[in-house]
């Protein structure tokens, strides 16, 4: 939540994703599950060292981190959306359909876009074919590379 209480979301992260690496006992952030969800904490006692593979987990999710502000910061809207399909699919294995967890308000927060403007593209896209709309959650991907095109 901003000061002004608007809520922007940083990430979705999905099953087996690693997230909330804190440098202090304050924590920055915090997680709202949307689906049924296990946790599992790590805490590194100061003199242990960084484990490498928490390294590599980290530096992963601070090159999404960079690669989610070039989007907020300069693409369009449809843009952003095509996007967010693809990194979706992608994430899950590049499946042709999959269920999106979160509403399409939470989709508008994340792409910093209003859930109007993200029903309308998303309405778009079906007209023109590049998604089928399975259900209000689940999409289906019909033609990835113009979809990608859109992203260029």
């Amino acid at each position: 939540m901003l000061s002004d209480g608007r809520r922007q979301v940083v990430d979705f992260y999905l099953a087996g994703e690693t997230f909330g690496f804190e440098v202090s006992r304050t924590h920055s952030f915090f997680a709202e599950a949307m689906v049924a969800t296990s946790t599992r904490t790590h805490c590194l006692a100061d003199n242990t060292g960084t484990q490498p593979e928490l390294l590599g987990l980290a530096l992963h999710g601070m090159l999404r981190a960079q690669e989610h502000i070039l989007v907020i910061g300069r693409q369009t809207a449809m843009e952003r959306v095509a996007g967010f399909l693809l990194d979706m699919s992608d994430r899950q294995g590049g499946l042709k359909h999959f269920d999106l967890p979160m509403s399409r308000l939470d989709i508008a927060d994340y792409l910093g876009l209003t859930i109007e403007t993200v029903s309308r593209v998303f309405a778009k896209l079906r007209a023109s074919g590049l998604i089928k709309l399975r259900s209000i959650r689940c999409v289906e991907i019909i033609e990835k590379t113009a979809l990608r095109g859109l992203c260029a």
